[in-house]
């Protein structure tokens, strides 16, 4: 059923679009003008920040989603928690921007993911899959004023998808090319990539998740500081160490790898457990910590050159790079040794912002639903067919 807020109004709109990521470190907000719908929409960045989680902040939702923590007073305080940081970070880009909160007419709000479990498993006698985003819309909504979609994945999900990735819609929209194939390589804390046949309809395009992004470094990069850094700003740390080849080729011998798409990971596979077995093998192999990191920034290369070569029929002419892990020029230089003969570059070199690509992106989708139009893409997420995600809060 079709059911939209928006018609036929092609006019420019304000709006915001709203993500956190696996890494948890803060919420992105986009602050954009937006206008039509579909192969129409046109976009407009006008101002980009990330407001960063506390240290409590991230530790607290950390220690959530790694599934063994937390009843139903922990998650509900959390999600309203998070729905106030999301509404704080919607009034800052609009202070940034010197907009007015009220000249805003929607938000689009990913939220902050503390459960995905594509995979069903056994539940009171019946296979169930399921995926759980916190961050109220109804608090961002009461704030702002306008109209809030939130709570994309489910719907995806509800048709049989994996409910990730969800960015390929917004790709094929805003990056398709008569030309050339193009390749989009997101780096979160997990790697994802879309690929775009050259002259593409919304049916070719393809996309899985590649495996860690910026995960797994993370994690070692915080061990080896004593959680002074949260993340190896710039490769720096890593580019001090040596990859391991013996490290890196059990790491490479990693199931998910070889699993065919529709496929999506998180945290649940590449989280605290996988960084202790991978520090505790490493250390059989005397191989230290910062050997370890330099060996898992050349691991999430690899991932990318494993999923091009296994599972894509058209080998990208041009690779994106977009989010945290392309300001890491070590992780790029190892994409490009990986990739020979494609170009590889970032969403800055084509006069556009990494790190707010994604937030864009739920501001485009959330465009989609108000509109009524089908934003996923069944082929990246494996859905039997098109659907409208986002639940909205008016």
């Amino acid at each position: 059923m079709k059911r939209a807020l928006f018609h036929d109004d092609a006019s420019p709109r304000l709006a915001i679009g709203l993500m956190s990521g696996t890494s948890a470190d803060g919420i992105d907000a986009a602050l954009v003008e937006i206008s039509g719908c579909s192969t129409d929409t046109r976009v407009r960045l006008l101002s980009f920040l990330t407001l960063p989680f506390s240290d409590a902040a991230r530790a607290r939702i950390l220690r959530v989603a790694a599934g063994d923590f937390g009843g139903t007073e922990e998650l509900c305080l959390l999600n309203f928690y998070l729905g106030e940081l999301s509404a704080d970070a919607c009034e800052a880009v609009c202070a940034q921007a010197g907009v007015a909160p009220d000249k805003v007419s929607f938000v689009g709000s990913h939220g902050q993911t503390v459960f995905h479990a594509p995979d069903a498993r056994e539940y009171l006698g019946r296979p169930v899959r399921g995926t759980l985003q916190t961050g109220e819309a109804s608090v961002i909504a009461e704030r702002l004023g306008c109209p809030v979609v939130s709570d994309f994945r489910v719907r995806d999900m509800a048709a049989g998808g994996l409910g990730a990735p969800l960015v390929p819609y917004t790709e094929y929209l805003l990056y398709r090319d008569a030309q050339r194939t193009v390749g989009l390589q997101n780096i979160g804390g997990i790697g994802n990539i879309t690929v775009l046949p050259k002259g593409c309809s919304l049916n070719d395009v393809f996309a899985f998740d590649t495996g860690p992004g910026n995960m797994v470094m993370d994690a070692l990069a915080a061990r080896l500081t004593e959680g002074k850094a949260r993340f190896d700003d710039g490769g720096r740390l890593a580019a001090q160490g040596t990859v391991n080849a013996g490290l890196l080729a059990w790491m490479m011998q990693d199931p998910y790898l070889s699993a065919p798409p529709p496929k999506t990971t998180g945290r649940e596979v590449y989280g605290a457990a996988y960084v202790d077995a991978l520090c505790a093998h490493a250390r059989t192999l005397g191989v230290s910590l910062r050997d370890t990191l330099s060996t898992a920034t050349r691991f999430t290369a690899e991932c990318i050159r494993e999923g091009v070569e296994r599972f894509c029929s058209q080998r990208p002419e041009r690779l994106i790079v977009g989010g945290g892990g392309s300001m890491n020029p070590v992780l790029l230089a190892h994409i490009a040794d990986c990739l020979p003969g494609c170009q590889v570059l970032t969403n800055e070199q084509l006069g556009l912002d990494s790190s707010a690509k994604e937030a864009v992106a739920f501001a485009v989708l959330a465009n989609e639903a108000l509109y009524g139009c089908a934003n996923n893409a069944p082929g990246a997420t494996g859905a039997a067919h098109g659907v409208v995600m986002g639940k909205i809060s008016l």
